[in-house]
């Protein structure tokens, strides 16, 4: 597939072959009322002798929705009137948990990134001289970054908007612009993210303003090394946290002792005011690569104690990021793309799926169970099936939201990057 889909994809898909979309009677229309056939869903799994998954079983359904919620889950009608599915493979929809849709190169010339050759300072530099000018066009490329999310089954994802002196709230601006224009088809909660630091450039008054607007979390970014102090710069997230009852999302890239102390100072802060409970995250925690087994398994428990929440690119390289230890110790993990093309990184694709599929590969998961569960890191832990084998999803009273791949189960879904044939969201199929 593609990995840069262009802006015609999703209409593309739409006219392809596979989903016959017949009609429906003018009553159903009006009370948003939708239908499906030849869905196939998961049902359970196949054990071999030795008590070892070696299949999964499935079988085809016929499901309804109305006003975007799942009513009916039956036997299949191939004769119903109804979308075909055509026997392909439904799947919970896929959640990008960490992208920055406000600035990006995406949709213009190629443009490779540069050398960093003085860490994250020497790239506030850069934005700040490029700011303006990536801004001009940014809700068009917002948009077309949304469409290339959608064409690879995303209908939602967690968004870092840059707050900072060079652009003030434009970034907000014209992203805002961007969901309008999409609105009713793609979802999303926004981090205000203070990407040249709170201190190290004047931006608390704006973080203090931006607080205010309607966002979902309050941002920050390697508070030791940018701001000079972890508590000031804590303290101060998560006092606007408070009073403007937002989550918390920090981007940590600190892999020395004061990575390990921000880290223990936020499942601290977490602690000390619990109504911040699951409502925290810390974006790649590249310290976490860094520790002995020992202060692993201590800071493991200690975030799921906090119910602060890692979300991770699962970088490829040097840094080999812990997640089956994560997993173990029941800290909640999520991942996104991070960013698609842009000055900071070129090898964003817009694909979930293949999240699942690189974690399959990096951490050795090969067995039909072991890349079954690996999907849980592209739905935010959303199984078809649980791990006795019992359906889990889809169930009636659930949102009508799924993505429809060219697969059998999902264990072939993740291990050979199933093509994405339908997206449907709030029972509005987007394609």
């Amino acid at each position: 597939m593609n990995s840069f889909t262009d802006e015609n994809t999703i209409a593309q898909k739409s006219s392809r072959p596979g989903f016959n979309k017949n009609e429906r009677k003018e009553k159903d229309i009006k009370l948003n009322k939708q239908s499906w056939k030849n869905v196939r869903l998961e049902v359970g799994f196949e054990y071999d002798e030795e008590g070892e998954v070696c299949n999964t079983k499935t079988q085809l359904f016929y499901i309804e929705s109305e006003n975007g919620i799942i009513t009916k889950i039956e036997e299949n009608k191939p004769e119903a009137s109804a979308v075909d599915v055509m026997g392909k493979l439904m799947l919970p929809p896929f959640k990008d948990m960490h992208i920055h849709l406000d600035k990006t190169n995406y949709t213009e010339p190629w443009k490779a990134a540069k050398k960093r050759n003085g860490g994250v300072r020497e790239m506030i530099k850069l934005e700040q001289k490029n700011m303006p000018a990536i801004l001009e066009n940014s809700t068009y490329k917002a948009e077309k970054i949304i469409e290339l999310l959608q064409s690879h089954g995303v209908a939602f994802a967690r968004n870092h908007f840059n707050i900072e002196p060079t652009s003030g709230f434009k970034s907000l601006e014209n992203l805002n612009k961007a969901l309008e224009n999409k609105k009713g088809m793609f979802f999303t909660e926004t981090v205000a993210f203070p990407q040249h630091g709170i201190f190290y450039t004047p931006t608390a008054s704006l973080m203090k303003e931006v607080a205010q607007m309607d966002i979902d979390f309050i941002g920050g970014l390697d508070p030791h090394s940018l701001d000079g102090s972890i508590e000031k710069t804590m303290d101060f997230i998560f006092q606007l946290a408070l009073d403007y009852n937002k989550g918390v999302d920090i981007h940590l890239h600190d892999m020395d002792e004061f990575g390990l102390k921000t880290v223990e100072y936020i499942t601290q802060k977490v602690n000390e005011n619990p109504q911040l409970k699951g409502k925290t995250y810390i974006s790649h925690a590249y310290v976490l690569a860094n520790l002995n087994n020992t202060q692993l398994r201590d800071l493991s428990d200690k975030l799921a104690e906090a119910q602060v929440g890692i979300v991770s690119t699962l970088p490829i390289g040097s840094i080999r990021m812990p997640i089956p230890a994560l997993y173990e110790h029941k800290v909640k993990v999520r991942t996104g793309n991070d960013s698609i093309i842009d000055h900071w990184d070129t090898f964003g694709t817009g694909s979930i799926l293949q999240k699942a599929n690189l974690m399959a590969q990096m951490y050795g998961y090969r067995t039909e169970f072991e890349l079954s569960r690996c999907l849980r890191i592209a739905t935010t832990d959303v199984l078809p099936l649980n791990n006795k084998g019992q359906r889990a999803w889809p169930k009636i009273g659930d949102p009508a939201d799924w993505v429809v791949v060219d697969a059998f189960c999902s264990a072939e879904a993740v291990s050979r990057l199933s093509a994405v044939k339908s997206l449907v969201s709030k029972g509005k199929m987007l394609f």
